[in-house]
């Protein structure tokens, strides 16, 4: 007897006969038509596999051969398999192309709104980028530059030599160098200064921070070896002069970035370390984490130390190097950014491996752009991260109650103001809770989870929070003009889905 599935297979709808369909033709417009045929063949061929595999069919042949015999089309025998007509399996085919699409479209980097009061929220891009720093990196970007051109000379130039006088300027450093993150950043100041030899370091501050951001791991594949000193809770500068020895090369400084000891703790003064260090003739390194240009006490975000203080210590003994993050605190783009004294920075980049983590010509005019507003004073108003944690709860709450008088014509959706907080996020300041006004969202039809998933799935995506069964929305992360895709995501959850 014919082979029943082999029969089904041939009367599938072939390629052409898809693409000619209504329902592909805004899908080949946008992905061209090559790349719809090549996914339609791997559609095709998941389905030809399921009818091969279609359980207990054998148990069907007698039932099949009796439609034959009435005259029945071969098509109906794959219905018999599949229960759809030829035009249910074309669309089918249809139906699972275009899902396939979503979800590359959905997997690929695009812009979403933040309204979850997380201001540096890593898994959505932390801080992002003030109105300069985008136009620096357009007018970089649209052609060439003076990467390395030494426009007086007409000579080759040396690459960031003009993102290292404004940090000369801002912070009071000798030397300056950029990598493409923070532990980068790390990972080559310990390879510089002590493959081969021991790394002091506290117990307190042998942290793991997101991503598996390990400092004993860093240290490691550094070359070097960790000797730890003091206490989890309490290291005294005793306990680093007595640790320092024949094989001690550097004196490791820590920030605790997203998790804090409290109690019964003890650490020494930056100043009283960096005595230490100078006394013995070692560099004292100390990675900041977070890069804070300026005092955030005002607002309540503590702990925080600037960075010119670090590099300055209180005193005249300071830091040897100091490193942080460029998209944290700072408000600028991904990058590890190194401070410190000329003789050490210069080592630093004679390592082989700065070519390795080096910056491209956008990152640098990124941090040019940013580091301008610093210099110009205008910081807090220009950087959006620096922005937002800054805004004050009144300036949230009549955001919020506006917000909500435009909703109104959303019958279907509940909207209430409650009092809440944001965080800082991105591993900075995380006993810090920074007062604001929150939206509760909340439908009889639907419950949190479900809004949740179709807010996270609209164009663009808004991703929010759920605490007990409410959607809730804070303005503190969303830009005034965001608030509109906020208001149509929001209407379309009134829209049953298809």
């Amino acid at each position: 007897m014919t082979d029943i599935p082999e029969n089904v297979l041939r009367h599938l709808p072939s390629i052409d006969q898809l693409l000619r369909r209504d329902g592909l033709q805004e899908l080949i417009a946008t992905a061209g038509r090559e790349t719809v045929r090549d996914r339609l063949r791997e559609v095709i061929a998941d389905l030809r596999q399921e009818i091969v595999n279609k359980p207990r069919i054998e148990d069907r042949r007698s039932r099949i051969e009796d439609r034959l015999t009435h005259g029945d089309a071969i098509f109906n025998l794959q219905s018999s398999i599949l229960g759809l007509s030829e035009e249910e399996l074309a669309s089918e085919i249809e139906r699972r192309l275009n899902e396939q699409f979503d979800l590359r479209r959905q997997s690929r980097t695009q812009r979403v709104i933040n309204a979850t009061g997380v201001v540096l929220h890593t898994n959505l891009g932390r801080a992002p980028l003030s109105r300069r720093s985008l136009e620096a990196i357009n007018e970089v970007a649209a052609g060439y530059c003076n990467l390395e051109y030494d426009l007086e000379t007409g000579q080759r130039g040396k690459r960031g030599s003009g993102l290292e006088a404004m940090l000369r300027e801002l912070t009071g450093c000798e030397a300056a160098a950029v990598v493409n993150n923070c532990a980068a950043a790390v990972l080559i100041t310990l390879n510089t200064f002590a493959e081969g030899g021991e790394v002091l370091v506290s117990r307190g501050e042998l942290i793991e921070i997101g991503g598996s951001f390990r400092i004993p791991d860093v240290i490691a594949k550094s070359g070097a070896r960790i000797r730890e000193v003091g206490t989890t809770n309490r290291t005294r500068l005793g306990d680093y002069e007595r640790a320092i020895n024949e094989y001690t090369r550097v004196i490791l400084r820590a920030h605790p970035s997203n998790y804090r000891i409290i109690g019964f703790t003890e650490k020494p003064a930056l100043e009283d370390l960096a005595n230490l260090a100078r006394e013995r003739n070692l560099p004292l390194f100390e990675d900041l984490g977070s890069g804070c240009m300026v005092d955030l006490n005002p607002i309540g975000v503590r702990d925080e130390p600037t960075v010119a203080h670090s590099i300055k210590a209180g005193c005249k003994a300071g830091c040897s190097v100091v490193s942080f993050s460029g998209d944290k605190l700072l408000g600028g783009p991904q990058a590890g950014i190194i401070l410190g004294e000329a003789e050490a920075i210069k080592r630093i980049k004679s390592n082989p491996l700065m070519r390795a983590l080096r910056v491209d010509k956008l990152t640098y005019a990124a941090l040019e752009a940013t580091m301008g507003s610093y210099l110009s004073g205008r910081a807090i108003e220009e950087i959006p991260a620096l922005a937002a944690l800054h805004m004050p709860k009144e300036t949230i709450a009549r955001r919020a109650r506006a917000f909500i008088r435009r909703a109104r014509s959303i019958g279907a959706l509940r909207f209430k103001l409650i009092d809440g907080y944001s965080v800082v996020g991105g591993g900075s300041a995380p006993e810090t809770q920074l007062p604001t006004t929150l939206i509760s969202v909340t439908n009889e039809r639907m419950g949190a989870d479900e809004i949740e998933g179709r807010l996270r799935r609209s164009s663009p995506p808004i991703i929010v929070r759920i605490v007990e069964d409410q959607i809730i929305l804070d303005l503190r992360t969303v830009t005034p003009g965001a608030e509109k895709d906020m208001m149509e995501a929001l209407r379309g959850l009134t829209v049953p889905r298809a």
